[in-house]
């Protein structure tokens, strides 16, 4: 029997879908060469536009036989600049600038900020940061509706760019109202998957979560992290959130730029220890937005954000707006595939996880886990394979970054979209049947063409109250 051919590489890959990439052609282009979920940013376009996305992405999933997960970014209380009258705006170390809540067309040294509580959150000797931080200004006074600045950092400042007030209480809900209407949206095009931004707290995600349950419908929900104040309520969001963005653009204004890559290690460690997918997000190849090369160290960051036991790594402007979106996708694919490699031969990083979870109160569940893990090592496995209904086994075996794929069947679309952010996991969708679990397995690898009669593969299967079962079996 001839092999599906699975991918070769087991990292996840998020692509930002925008101008660059909105086309069938290059949507296809981007599922070939490894897209795993789709980022649809809903700070930018329009509904009908993002519905033919949606569509689009749907249809060539359906063509194609593959699962790629759609998911919707919720822009929550994003502070931006105004529009500029003269841009992009030239600003100069030790230029004077007012910043304005107006609702002007800033030119000069008087430049607008769609943020009414402007004047009650900054003060005096506080720094302001644009376009992700690359300029700074500190305030020197407020008046009325207007905060005076002075230029520490200078650069070009365009319209729109987002504005960072660091270890300040924004004096706003998360999630906005502007959020539940993109919700409403976005589950009607039959989309369950959201990430939600700029949160501080676990109720934060709770209130989207709580949202879409008025509307009969589950969600699956990925805190991005962004904020300081978030840092100190990890845990809390970590208790209800489904999945995890290490969202580096606007957390590396929030904290200081050096204990970044601290914390990105700190929350994948975290993630990987409860079985929940985490993404590693911005400026990943961000020179391929311009070069169809990308350079030494962007490599490396992807290499190593692997290495630290991301499930999934994501492009943003790369592909969104890029020259060269495929080609990006291909070279993300080919550090991953160069990663795990080594990983693999070396064993690096492994043992931490494995002495994480060993540390852990575990339950039933978590014992099978790592006793699949313990058969991949000695035996001759070919794959791990699992039907499943929450996605919840196969969750808890990525963790430990198996060489093998973990083939998750399930009947359910949400699950199987689910599993698109897991490393390692191939999510096969089947039919609800009353077959044993091992003709499941059979029949389902042999529709797709996965694997010889023969090959010895590890069958486990979750149930009411965890996963409880493990055979190891031959396929016929």
């Amino acid at each position: 029997m001839s092999f599906l051919k699975l991918p070769d590489h087991k990292t996840k890959i998020v692509c930002t879908i925008g101008p660059a990439s909105s086309s069938e052609e290059v949507l296809r282009e981007l599922i070939l060469n490894g897209m795993n979920v789709a980022r649809i940013n809903f700070s930018h376009g329009s509904f009908e536009s993002h519905g033919k996305v949606i569509r689009t992405i749907k249809k060539l999933c359906k063509e194609l036989d593959v699962v790629v997960s759609i998911m919707a970014d919720l822009p929550g209380p994003k502070i931006r600049v105004g529009q500029l009258q003269d841009e992009p705006l030239n600003l100069q170390k030790g230029d004077k600038v007012k910043l304005t809540t107006d609702k002007i067309v800033g030119s000069g040294d008087l430049i607008p900020v769609d943020f009414d509580k402007l004047p009650y959150c900054i003060a005096k000797t506080s720094d302001v940061y644009f376009n992700d931080g690359f300029i700074q200004m500190r305030c020197n006074g407020v008046c009325s509706n207007e905060a005076e600045c002075e230029v520490v950092v200078g650069g070009l400042l365009s319209s729109h760019k987002g504005v960072n007030l660091p270890g300040t209480d924004l004096l706003l809900d998360p999630v906005t109202e502007r959020d539940l209407e993109i919700v409403d949206f976005v589950l009607d095009e039959g989309v369950n998957c959201f990430s939600v931004s700029f949160i501080v707290r676990g109720t934060d995600i709770q209130k989207v979560r709580d949202h879409a349950a008025k509307k009969g419908r589950s969600v699956f929900l990925v805190a991005k992290i962004e904020r300081s104040q978030t840092l100190n309520n990890i845990d809390d969001i970590m208790d209800v959130t489904d999945g995890l963005m290490v969202a580096r653009g606007d957390l590396g204004v929030e904290i200081p730029i050096e204990e970044v890559p601290i914390v990105q290690k700190e929350l994948i460690h975290k993630a990987n220890l409860r079985g929940i997918p985490v993404i590693t997000a911005t400026h990943m190849l961000e020179s391929m937005t311009e070069n169809i090369r990308p350079t030494r160290a962007e490599a490396t960051d992807v290499a190593n954000a692997i290495l630290d036991g991301t499930d999934a790594v994501m492009l943003s402007g790369e592909t969104a707006v890029g020259k060269y979106p495929v080609e990006t996708v291909k070279t993300m694919v080919n550090i991953a595939k160069k990663t795990e490699m080594w990983r693999t031969s070396t064993g690096f990083g492994l043992d931490l996880i494995r002495k994480g979870i060993d540390e852990t109160t575990m339950n039933i569940s978590d014992v099978v886990s790592v006793q699949v893990h313990e058969a991949i090592k000695r035996l001759p496995i070919k794959y791990v394979v699992i039907p499943t209904y929450s996605g919840g086994t196969p969750r808890r075996i990525s963790r430990f970054k198996p060489d093998e794929w973990i083939i998750a069947m399930s009947h359910l679309d949400m699950t199987c979209e689910q599993l698109a952010y897991s490393y390692g996991v191939y999510p096969v969708k089947v039919t609800d049947g009353s077959e044993s679990i091992e003709q499941k397995a059979n029949e389902s690898l042999r529709s797709k063409g996965i694997g010889d009669p023969g090959d010895m593969i590890v069958l486990t299967q979750g149930h009411t109250g965890g996963t409880n079962l493990l055979k190891i079996i031959e396929l016929t």
